[in-house]
């Protein structure tokens, strides 16, 4: 499956240590990401990562584009809340694409823990159907 991760400044050391610790599971497959986030995932987790550009040059609009293109399976996004309104319009971009796509999404670490449980599980293997 293809998994996108995004991670603003504040979360990508709990990005890592999320991909760390599901290594495993995540080994299987596809990730993508922005630059700075992806970059960080492969030097802490060594996970291979597709990296797109950074957020502040359009990384998460080409996410976002992955989206709207039903190319993603499972979106994990990180988010700083204190930061919220500066990242608004990048954020309901994704938000509303991974509704409109019916994409499971997480914004925090107990959501992302289960659907990468529930990955691991299979229970995600309707998005294939789906596609």
């Amino acid at each position: 499956m293809n998994i996108g991760l995004l991670a603003n400044d504040t979360k990508k050391v709990l990005m890592q240590n999320l991909c760390v610790a599901y290594r495993p599971i995540l080994l299987h497959h596809r990730l993508y990401a922005t630059a700075t986030t992806g970059q960080s995932i492969e030097a802490t987790a060594n996970l291979k990562v597709q990296k797109f550009l950074t957020e502040e040059l359009g990384g998460v609009q080409q996410i976002a584009a992955m989206i709207d293109n039903n190319q993603l399976d499972l979106v994990i996004y990180l988010q700083d809340h204190t930061d919220f309104l500066q990242n608004e319009p990048n954020i309901h971009d994704v938000y509303s694409l991974c509704d409109m796509h019916n994409i499971p999404l997480a914004t925090n670490l107990a959501t992302a823990e289960l659907l990468i449980k529930a990955l691991a599980k299979g229970l995600l293997d309707w998005r294939e159907a789906y596609k």
